[in-house]
């Protein structure tokens, strides 16, 4: 599998595997004395014919703000809406697997944020029950919007890159 390529919010590119970033950033957190949980969502656009994600890892500190690594992606490929909300789910699930026993070990919280609505009257909401279904069924923490903020607020901003 290709190395895929992470960045953090300043643009700076990490030089090193991702998960020996998270140990490293997890080590600091913790020697600092901060209680962090994190978010791990994806979002998407269409852009003519291709699509662009941007699936993010959000940090949260209690009480002292938060930071995030963003890893941004294009293909060409026309999907229907539901495919590719379930194809942002899939991201955000093999990064939170990618990084879940990291999390474990320090005894951080992990959720995982599909950016679809709860509301049946938005389309992306025809992918609820799969996407629900695929994080919960993976062990990980479901939120959906309004509180899935890391693939509706956080990726959504960063997909144009």
């Amino acid at each position: 599998m290709q190395q895929r390529q992470w960045r953090k919010l300043n643009g700076v590119k990490i030089q090193q595997p991702l998960q020996q970033e998270i140990r490293n950033v997890l080590q600091q957190e913790k020697a600092a004395g901060n209680n962090i949980k994190v978010c791990i969502g994806t979002d998407s656009q269409v852009k003519g014919k291709h699509i662009e994600f941007a699936t993010v890892i959000v940090f949260i500190r209690q009480g002292k703000g938060g930071f995030m690594y963003i890893h941004n992606e294009t293909i060409q490929r026309k999907m229907a809406l539901k495919e590719r909300m379930l194809n942002e789910v899939s991201r955000s699930i093999e990064t939170a697997y990618e990084l879940c026993a990291l999390f474990i070990a320090f005894n951080v919280d992990m959720e995982v944020h599909a950016d679809i609505n709860t509301n049946p009257n938005f389309k992306s909401n025809t992918a609820l029950k799969d996407a629900m279904g695929c994080i919960m069924g993976m062990g990980f923490v479901f939120k959906a919007k309004p509180d899935a903020f890391a693939g509706s607020k956080c990726a959504a901003d960063k997909v144009v890159h």
